[in-house]
């Protein structure tokens, strides 16, 4: 099984037009111009992620709203990459080893780095963060419950109970290290919006508007200041809005779907983008009634039934322009990661399976009256909620409407703002929301598993679930990942029988019901900034959203004129 990605690169031949640095102010000449802070318009990157609606301040990299911040304002204390395997990159943190029984991890930092505020960095703030890692549910998607000691400034050590190998990718490479000098003032670091953060990183905070906000250099960072000294993240009215914005060169990266991929060359000139399928789309689902969700989508046969319903060639054509790719319902990337034998299907069905579909929906005492299925005199209806303006996702769920309805389900599209969204999803406030799984901080399952399936990180309708927004519990698939947290990664013979528990456990019960392998799309200036990933160098994974990968893309573009 290979560790990489899947991914194509579109290339485009010619220089496109000057880029409109302000561009919530209008356009103004070529990239001569200066921009509102003093940098020039070159080495000045407009960036647009996806966002419809206004920005809201929230630069804690801890909060499940946040806007901003994991990785260009707060650093972890390495690099991991989740796009290919190989050896982490030394950023707050220099090295790490374990002892001999895998119980106790020693890491040794970087001297000399400061706070943006000009404080010292040092293990105390490292201590600090783990410490508030464990104190707090809300923000510990690994369940550590690690005993930190502070050996000298520039070293520490975290104690586990039990092997903890799985651990530390994402204590090393996820944890956003904050300054104990401010944080510690916090009253509730899961809630506080953090509107003025001070960070290690690369960059600081300059200017915030509700339609844009911009990040400027860190004059005092460690590594030095980047070559592209301003960000400006501008929000847009959509995925077609930011397909316009890169066809007239006003954005030089974008990470959302566009028209015409085919086409790139003749329709985007000056352009380059890269498409990696690695983040699962799924129907989540509010799916325990025990938990607090209320509908038909608490039963796993309605679930069952939707995923042998849709017909995904059709939903690939019409939504992804045929760049999504089958994924298995048992959650490991299937040309990456061990898929189980025992899976009914291991990859997912690309064609619908109506008759399968209504069997299943027959057998839990569902009875077809007309158009749609009923039962307790209560219609089979269920909501889906759905970002405006993410147009793949809406031409999703408009196509799987009517092959829904095919087999007696009604389905109800919800557009909403992406930050009624957000809530409405931490606090399991809907029926089914479409979504993509992200993965984990290295090239392994087990993360998918730890973050999405783990009773750990969900928590009661009502209240704020970190990553478990499908409120799923099941004592198996717990004890497989508690188990699996325990091995070493590379032991795949005594990995192998958890992986299946987990795999062959979550294909019945499906809360997040399995759509496609997503084709992330990120078009960037390529004649504009040289050393974007390609291909053959994934040295990050290719997305603005993707923390910490964005940042050290950032860190490593440098305006194509030298300046």
């Amino acid at each position: 099984m290979s560790p990489a990605l899947r991914s194509r690169r579109f290339r485009a031949a010619t220089a496109s037009g000057a880029l409109c640095a302000l561009l919530v102010a209008g356009c103004g000449g070529g990239s001569s111009n200066e921009g509102g802070d003093g940098a020039s318009a070159t080495d000045t990157i407009v960036v647009f992620s996806g966002a419809s609606t206004d920005f809201q301040a929230n630069f804690n990299p801890y909060s499940p709203t946040k806007l901003e911040g994991a990785g260009t304002i707060f650093e972890p204390l390495f690099f991991l990459n989740t796009a290919r395997q190989e050896d982490p990159v030394p950023l707050l943190g220099t090295e790490y080893s374990w002892n001999e029984d895998g119980t106790e991890l020693s890491i040794s930092l970087r001297e000399g780095v400061e706070w943006s505020d000009g404080e010292e960095f040092t293990a105390d703030d490292v201590k600090f963060t783990f410490d508030m890692l464990r104190e707090y549910d809300a923000i510990n998607s690994i369940g550590f419950d690690g005993e930190t000691t502070v050996v000298d400034p520039a070293t520490v050590t975290v104690a586990f109970d039990a092997p903890a190998y799985m651990d530390v990718a994402n204590l090393l490479g996820r944890t956003w290290i904050v300054p104990e000098h401010i944080w510690g003032g916090i009253e509730d670091p899961t809630t506080d919006t953090m509107t003025e953060p001070v960070g290690t990183g690369a960059y600081t905070l300059d200017e915030f508007k509700p339609q844009a906000f911009t990040l400027v250099a860190n004059p005092g960072h460690w590594g030095g200041e980047p070559a592209v000294r301003t960000i400006r993240s501008v929000s847009l009215s959509g995925n077609q809005a930011g397909a316009d914005a890169v066809s007239a060169g006003e954005v030089d990266w974008l990470t959302s779907p566009i028209p015409s991929l085919d086409r790139v060359e003749e329709v985007y000139p000056g352009y380059e983008a890269l498409i990696a399928n690695t983040f699962q789309v799924v129907l989540g689902a509010c799916a325990s009634e025990e938990m607090g969700c209320e509908g038909p989508q608490t039963e796993p046969a309605v679930r069952q039934a939707i995923y042998y319903a849709m017909h995904r060639d059709h939903i690939n054509a019409l939504a992804f322009q045929h760049i999504g790719a089958p994924m298995s319902p048992g959650f490991g990337l299937p040309e990456r990661d061990y898929v189980s034998a025992d899976l009914e299907n291991q990859v997912t069905p690309m064609e619908s399976h109506p008759e399968h579909a209504t069997a299943i929906l027959e057998e839990a005492g569902w009875q077809r009256d007309g158009d749609f299925y009923e039962k307790n005199g209560e219609r089979l209806s269920v909501s889906v909620r759905v970002v405006s303006g993410w147009t793949d996702y809406i031409a999703t769920l408009q196509t799987l409407t009517e092959q829904l309805a095919e087999v007696g389900v009604e389905l109800i599209v919800d557009q909403s703002s992406w930050n009624e969204w957000s809530d409405a999803k931490s606090r399991g406030d809907y029926q089914l929301i479409i979504d993509s799984l992200s993965p984990g901080p290295t090239a392994d399952p087990y993360w998918q598993y730890a973050y999405f399936f783990s009773e750990i990180n969900t928590a009661p309708v009502g209240e704020t679930a970190n990553t478990n927004f499908a409120r799923y519990v099941n004592p198996d698939v717990e004890q497989a990942i508690d188990e699996l947290s325990h091995l070493d990664p590379t032991d795949e013979q005594a990995r192998q029988p958890h992986l299946d528990v987990i795999q062959t456990t979550v294909e019945r019960d499906m809360p997040y019901i399995p759509v496609l392998l997503n084709g992330t799309v990120s078009v960037w200036q390529s004649e504009k900034f040289t050393g974007w990933p390609a291909e053959d160098d994934l040295y990050a994974f290719p997305a603005l959203w993707q923390s910490p990968d964005a940042s050290q893309i950032l860190k490593n573009l440098t305006p194509a004129d030298g300046s």
